[in-house]
């Protein structure tokens, strides 16, 4: 039976709530109501809730009375609650007969840790599921009207880090820098003097569009359109931070695709287009 026939479904059945258990949840970029159903049933069976930085404090209302709620929240670079400490943290609340609810921003398998989060838990026995979320890619291009791919134009999407582990080469941008491809940055707002000379020197046209989007689905969202070789100045000269995603639409041929929004009356190739609200 549907939601739409039985909307009582909506609500959490306590009886059916199997304990020890693990939940990777996906809350999502931001907004509150781009979180799925299932994600919100789950918060409503939850016994404890460990949450990360980003997450939507009004997510955490389809929480139960009296469930304990724990901030793991870490900044880029700032690790006071470092992977290894929630790991354990998580293993000890479900080895204690709990339902753990590890909320994350995003999508729990982008880019989220997700895959030492699972080993822990197997390590230990624990049943882990992963209930998905809403990419910061697909947020972005959504508010941009924007789509990652277009016929004839960009047939495959490449969604990367700028930001490895300490000692870790950089991804080979040779590969992913092929015409046809939307290319889309995560945690790189750090590294934008680095990704813009790799991507130079993989060839991509410095004239290349860029579009960064700031807090995607959240109401402080901004976006900046500019270009490939003013990228890191133009970031700064806005002040442009985390968390943030970079865009580029690599058209198979030259100009095709679709380019940024026009500039803003006033503006110059040399200053970049000004920042707005999406």
């Amino acid at each position: 039976m549907s939601i739409h026939e039985n909307p009582s479904h909506l609500v959490p059945d306590l009886r059916s709530c199997a304990k020890g258990r693990i939940s990777l949840v996906g809350a999502g970029p931001g907004a509150v109501d781009l979180m799925t159903l299932r994600a919100i049933r789950c918060l409503g069976v939850a016994d404890v809730v460990f949450y990360d930085r980003l997450v939507d404090p009004e997510a955490l209302t389809f929480v139960r009375p009296g469930v304990r709620k724990v901030f793991v929240g870490k900044e880029v670079g700032d690790h006071s609650w470092p992977q290894h400490r929630i790991n354990a943290a998580i293993v000890a609340a479900a080895l204690q007969g709990q339902h753990v609810v590890r909320l994350k921003s995003g999508d729990p398998s982008i880019f989220g840790r997700a895959s030492e989060e699972i080993a822990a838990a197997r390590a230990q026995g624990i049943k882990i599921d992963i209930i998905p979320g809403v990419t910061a890619a697909s947020a972005a291009a959504a508010s941009l009207c924007q789509p990652l791919t277009e016929r004839g134009v960009t047939d495959r999407v490449v969604l990367a880090t700028a930001t490895c582990r300490p000692g870790d080469l950089p991804s080979d941008l040779n590969d992913m820098a092929r015409p046809g491809t939307t290319l889309v940055f995560y945690m790189a707002m750090q590294q934008l003097a680095g990704l813009t000379e790799q991507l130079l020197t993989a060839g991509v046209d410095p004239d290349q569009p860029v579009t960064i989007a700031a807090n995607v689905a959240r109401t402080e969202g901004r976006v900046l359109h500019t270009r490939l070789v003013a990228m890191a100045r133009d970031c700064a000269q806005a002040a442009m931070t985390n968390p943030a995603v970079i865009l580029l639409h690599l058209a198979k041929t030259t100009g095709m695709g679709r380019l940024p929004a026009p500039p803003v009356a006033g503006a110059t190739p040399e200053t970049g287009h000004p920042v707005s609200a999406f």
